[in-house]
Formats: structure tokens, C-alpha cells, sequence
């Protein structure tokens, strides 16, 4: 007799209690239903609709392009394919930092058209009203500190950020806001190690890092940068776990010959 084996959501307090028991976190980003079905199977906890679709999947330098239609699109079709992970997914640039209600409106619309279970906003006090406006309606939160892309006019370039003390002071005093403010995490991106592992420590809640060393609670990549997708993207901290763009360039390569031969189709795959 078969028993249909219970899904058990990952939630918010379930990734804070991952956090109270040592459990490691992971994070995955994922724009399409295939690749996050695929992701979910594989039992990756958190799977975030990155505004880095405007990267890998559209080609722009920058995150800025991409408007909350865009965003709504790819949470929605990751949502749908979610059976145990959480959907985590981007505000774009634009929707969030001006008026609280401007930035509580885009929150309603992602949760509402998307199916999405929380939200990521990037920055610290600057806007901790509007997050506070957006949890306080019901919405979880995750923050976004250090490297924030859709900042990066502002940066100059795409490096480690939090190197001097000034700025590392301000990314503590903005990761505890955060905390306060009731967001269930915050990614900390491209920052000193040991400046993370002494954020995570100070924080009851979880911080998921990328390019932030190993004292996070939970690493976050760029699916299409640990599976070889890209090319182009080689950051110290990216570790990828398979070549699939020479993998799809020789598997096309081997289909044109075999179509341009005739071996493809052959009598058994044919009606």
C-alpha cells in the first residue's frame, strides 16, 4: 500500500529555526517553471526570482530594466512549479524606494498575481519605513545589504563592498534595523568575510550569503552561474558545479549534423 508522502512548505519560522539549530540554508535563484521544478525536486530551500533575470535571461549589464510586469511573470511561473520550496522574489528598482505606498501597492501586486511567499527589498534605513508599511500588512520580508545591485550607478562598479569602517558600521547598523523592522532574513552580499560571520552572529535572524564567506547561516548563487550557463562571469566567489554551456553547444552542434545528414529522424522517431 502506497502513502502519499506529505510536502512540508518551507516557511518563514522554518528557516529561522534552521538558523537556531545550525542548519545550513540553501538558496537558489530560478526564473522559469522547468528549472524551478527541477530545483525544488532537489530540495533547495529557498528559491529567489531574482531581478538578475535582467542579466542572464534578457542580457542587460545592469538590474534596472526590469519593471514588476517582468518580475510578476517570471515569480509567477516559479510559483507554480514550487511544491515545497520557499518563493522568494525581488521588488525591481523603482517600485519600492519612493512612497510608502508606492512600495506597499508593488508589494500587494507580486503576492497577489505571482503566488510568491515573501519578498526582497535591497538597502537598509533609507527605507525602512516602506518595509515596515509592507510587513506590517502581512508580507515577509528578506533585506538585502552590501553589494546591492540596483544601486550600483551609485557604487561605480561591482566590487566588495563594506571594506572600510565606516561603511561596515553602517551595514550593521542597517542589518539590525532590518531585523527590528521584522524582516525573517537578509542576504549579505559581496562583503568581507568576517565582517558577515560578525553581522550573522549578532542577528537572530538568518543571513544568506553571496560572496560573504562561510559564517552565514545560508549561501545563495545565481543558478545559471553555478550550472556553466554563463560564461563570462567569473567572481572569486562563484563555484560551478557543471559546464552545461559547452555541454548544450555540443549537444546543438551534434543535432545540426544529424539533421543536415538525414540521420535525424530516423524510422523510429516518426509517425
Amino acid at each position: 500500500m502506497s502513502v502519499n508522502k506529505v510536502i512540508k512548505r518551507i516557511s518563514t519560522s522554518l528557516v529561522r529555526d534552521m538558523k537556531k539549530n545550525g542548519e545550513k540554508i540553501s538558496m537558489l535563484t530560478a526564473y522559469d517553471f522547468s528549472t524551478a521544478r527541477i530545483l525544488d525536486q532537489a530540495g533547495v530551500e529557498i528559491l529567489l526570482v531574482g531581478d538578475s533575470a535582467a542579466n542572464v535571461f534578457a542580457g542587460y549589464d545592469t538590474t534596472l530594466p526590469m519593471t514588476l510586469d517582468h518580475m510578476i511573470y517570471h515569480a509567477a511561473s516559479v510559483a507554480r512549479a514550487a511544491q515545497r520550496a520557499m518563493v522568494l522574489a525581488d521588488l525591481p528598482f523603482g517600485s519600492y524606494q519612493g512612497s510608502t505606498e508606492d512600495a506597499y501597492n508593488a508589494a500587494v501586486r507580486m503576492m497577489k498575481e505571482a503566488g510568491v511567499h515573501a519578498l526582497k527589498l535591497e538597502g537598509g534605513l533609507e527605507i525602512i519605513d516602506n518595509i515596515k508599511k509592507i510587513i506590517q500588512s502581512g508580507i515577509p520580508v528578506c533585506g538585502h545589504l552590501g553589494l546591492t545591485p540596483q544601486s550600483i550607478y551609485q557604487f561605480g562598479d561591482f566590487g566588495v563592498r563594506a571594506k572600510q569602517e565606516t561603511e561596515a558600521l553602517k551595514l550593521k547598523e542597517d542589518a539590525l534595523a532590518l531585523q527590528e523592522a521584522g524582516c525573517f532574513a537578509v542576504v549579505l552580499e559581496k562583503i568581507p568575510a568576517n565582517l558577515a560571520e560578525e553581522v550573522s552572529k549578532s542577528l537572530t535572524i538568518p543571513t544568506i550569503g553571496i560572496g560573504a564567506g562561510a559564517g552565514c547561516d545560508g549561501q545563495v548563487l545565481v543558478v545559471n552561474d553555478m550550472l556553466g550557463l554563463t560564461q563570462d562571469f567569473k567572481p572569486k566567489f562563484l563555484r560551478r558545479y557543471l559546464q552545461l554551456a559547452e555541454d548544450i553547444k555540443q549537444a546543438a552542434a551534434q543535432y545540426v549534423s544529424d539533421v543536415k545528414s538525414g540521420d535525424y529522424p530516423n524510422q523510429n522517431e516518426q509517425y
